[in-house]
């Protein structure tokens, strides 16, 4: 179950999202993201945290790995780090992945206000926008040294940050800011895709019968865990699909189950735009499961290209 306060705020987000021109996502119990929002290109998956320490490695990994594979943009809202509450305006990072408040979330997606103090070890950093810094300084025909005395900094630091080598702390950009007369800091980009640090190209040999075979015909296949499904199929030849598969493998999973799983799915293949898939090795044969295609592996057995399993499914989607 979820905690209480938690989905509260979960909630309150998607309110928050949907109100403002995003299509939202259902909240997912005991998945590593708990819900995904898209705004035209920008698609977010998003986790709530009531303290942003309980995340590790291996849960982030997970978040970060969906998130490439959707070209999507991961973001923790988190309450508190520790026994601290998040400041508002401020960025966190915790295992690669943005974290922000409530309130930050809030600023952004109603006032357009990206924040630019970023925490880490040590205080609170801006960065500076070192092209226009050094136009400024120019233009005002100071030497690096003149400006290093009015900002009460070192020669050498100025020229770092003109050449973006450091981060400045914010009181030492309001300073320089006030010198120049004009805005130096950069906001910070919170929807980046995650760079890929993963193997994207198969399971672990013997596993999965259904994954196999969809290797054999040419697909990568990116295993997940903790998520409301089981792979995710990425089609390698560029000309037939920009998106996904979003993939369920077989695993003999009861009637229920797979029934819930299919809602998510349909859910799912809505908010990100990219198409899913049951893949079955059962003696009963049917075409698709609560309006999702269903897929035998003795059908891809037969075939020869992955287009042909991507026409299959389109098929059957249209036909369910």
């Amino acid at each position: 179950m979820i905690n209480t306060e938690r989905a509260h705020v979960l909630q309150e987000i998607n309110n928050l999202l949907a109100n403002h021109g995003f299509e939202t996502s259902d909240i997912y119990d005991r998945s590593c993201f708990d819900m995904v929002a898209r705004k035209k290109l920008l698609l977010l998956l998003l986790k709530v945290l009531i303290n942003i320490d309980s995340i590790n490695g291996l849960q982030a990994d997970s978040i970060k790995k969906v998130s490439r594979t959707f070209l999507g943009s991961p973001l923790i809202v988190g309450l508190k780090s520790k026994t601290e509450y998040l400041e508002e305006d401020v960025v966190y990072e915790r295992h690669g992945i943005p974290v922000i408040a409530l309130e930050t979330l809030k600023n952004m997606i109603i006032e357009g206000y990206y924040p630019e103090v970023f925490a880490d070890r040590g205080g609170y950093y801006v960065q500076i926008n070192g092209e226009a810094l050094k136009d400024l300084r120019q233009e005002y025909n100071l030497s690096l040294k003149d400006l290093a005395d009015l900002a009460h900094v070192s020669r050498e630091t100025i020229y770092k940050y003109e050449h973006g080598l450091v981060r400045a702390c914010p009181e030492t950009a309001m300073i320089l800011q006030d010198i120049l007369d004009l805005k130096i800091t950069i906001s910070i980009d919170l929807f980046k895709v995650p760079e890929q640090e993963f193997n994207t190209d198969s399971l672990e040999k013997g596993k999965d019968s259904e994954a196999k075979l969809l290797l054999n015909l040419g697909f990568g296949v990116i295993p997940t865990q903790k998520t409301p499904f089981d792979a995710l199929t990425t089609i390698k030849k560029a000309n037939i699909s920009n998106n996904p598969l979003i993939t369920n493998l077989d695993k003999k999973r009861n009637q229920k189950t797979l029934n819930k799983m299919a809602v998510n799915l349909k859910d799912l293949s809505i908010v990100t735009g990219s198409d899913s898939v049951f893949i079955m090795d059962r003696k009963k044969t049917f075409e698709s499961l609560d309006g999702i295609p269903v897929v035998n592996n003795w059908e891809i057995e037969e075939m020869e290209a992955p287009g042909e399993l991507i026409k299959l499914i389109r098929e059957r989607k249209e036909c369910s």
